[in-house]
């Protein structure tokens, strides 16, 4: 997901989206101890998609603590 799309989704969707992608990560990771795990690479994405998320949620309640 691209930081653009994020920055036009509230607050609400944003945590939503934080949530189902930590998720995402446990479910990942035990799959990769188990060994059914097929592309180790998704972990990073979704690593690197949940920072992006977080970033953008912090800019946003910046914002509203300026206003």
């Amino acid at each position: 997901m691209k930081v653009n799309e994020m920055r036009n989704m509230t607050a609400e969707e944003l945590m939503k989206k934080e949530k189902d992608l930590v998720q995402e990560l446990f479910n990942l990771r035990f799959q990769l101890h188990t060994g059914r795990l097929e592309n180790t690479a998704r972990i990073s994405t979704v690593k690197k998609d949940i920072a992006r998320v977080k970033t953008v949620l912090a800019g946003i309640e910046g914002a509203q603590g300026r206003i």
